[in-house]
């Protein structure tokens, strides 16, 4: 998803133009990051929000369709012990990395967006993070018997060191908006877009992305089919809600192009390129005890890769032109999600419509 024709000041403009920009509200309907609660659906300012909560009510799945029988024989009987130890950890971040969404979600980005049809989108995608600690739960009760074991992963934020250093770079980045009450000015409305963007790009377009390729990698050898099915509908609800969130920003940038200046720019560039950095140090926890098949200097590549996406979604310059170097991916029977917005999905309850590309987002 591409943002606004307008450039951030200071780029070069001959670079080519991101796609055209969702209509935006008239000038006497207020702006998205009017401070207030608007409360009228109709007429409807903002309906490609409202088209994002349909397909999201679509897009519906439980936990308890997810059939772990396989998983514990692998863990039995198959896997490497460099392979569980990657196991263990990835589902430890997730589980502390979806607490951290829902609570950004509820705490600063819910009150400061005004338009009713997104605050409904906002409203089933915090039921959908639940959906997803849910799932972790269950993952690491099937996955760790060991209650102290459990314990610690639970605990992961506080004595994992690849795991904190995630979490205070989330909150470095978002915890700004804690004492923001109101965008008003335009630096308030600066400080939102950087909590938005590194929502949607840093851990929802980064962090979780890089974790979907543990997984798939550990299906390419068979292994772990429960977690791959359940990660199969993380992997679109993900999808949705950063395409929701660079939509938000799509529309701030329509109504206030001025705010994406030079400085902004940069700051976005840096942030995307700490994450990074981040990943690349958690990546050297998961596959630090030897994983056959995945390495850790391929696994920065991919990150590399992914953060040259991002950086393109939001009409920034591409900072490390690196191909993805994980043929995975792109050989993974990937039916599931490949076009799932076009028909209606077996595994699933309902169907939705739209897009996902492997080819765009990793």
């Amino acid at each position: 998803m591409a943002l606004a024709e307008t450039p951030f000041a200071g780029e070069d403009t001959a670079r080519p133009a991101p796609a055209p920009p969702a209509a935006a509200a008239a000038p006497d309907q207020g702006r998205i990051l009017d401070p207030g609660f608007n409360l009228t659906l109709r007429p409807m300012r903002y309906p490609q929000f409202f088209d994002m909560y349909r397909d999201a009510i679509k897009n519906t799945w439980t936990v308890d369709e997810i059939d772990f029988s396989d998983d514990l024989v692998d863990l039995e009987r198959a896997i490497l012990p460099a392979e569980k130890h990657l196991v263990n950890r990835l589902v430890a971040f997730f589980a502390t990395g979806d607490s951290i969404v829902a609570n950004n979600l509820v705490l600063n980005l819910y009150r400061h967006v005004n338009a009713p049809e997104a605050r409904m989108y906002l409203s089933r995608q915090l039921y959908e993070e639940a959906l997803h600690v849910q799932f972790y739960l269950t993952l690491l009760d099937n996955y760790i018997p060991d209650l102290s074991e459990r314990e610690a992963a639970f605990a992961a934020i506080d004595n994992i060191p690849s795991i904190r250093q995630k979490a205070e770079f989330c909150f470095r980045w978002m915890n700004a908006m804690d004492d923001i009450d109101r965008c008003d000015t335009p630096q308030q409305r600066r400080q939102f877009l950087l909590n938005l963007i590194c929502f949607a790009t840093c851990i929802e377009g980064l962090f979780f992305f890089a974790a979907f390729a543990y997984v798939y990698f550990l299906r390419s050898k068979g292994l772990l089919n429960g977690l791959a099915a359940g990660t199969n509908w993380v992997f679109r609800d993900e999808s949705c809600h950063m395409n929701f969130a660079l939509e938000v920003v799509n529309t701030v940038r329509a109504e206030e192009p001025e705010l994406f200046d030079a400085e902004l720019g940069e700051q976005v560039t840096t942030m995307i390129g700490e994450a990074v950095d981040c990943e690349h140090q958690f990546a050297e926890d998961l596959l630090g005890q030897g994983v056959p098949g995945m390495s850790v200097a391929d696994t920065r590549r991919y990150l590399e890769f992914v953060a040259d996406q991002r950086l393109a979604q939001l009409g920034l310059p591409k900072q490390f032109g690196a191909k993805n170097p994980f043929s995975f991916m792109e050989l993974q029977d990937v039916q599931e999600l490949t076009n799932f917005f076009e028909r209606t999905v077996a595994s699933y309850q309902v169907g939705v419509e739209g897009d996902v590309a492997f080819d765009e987002d990793f």
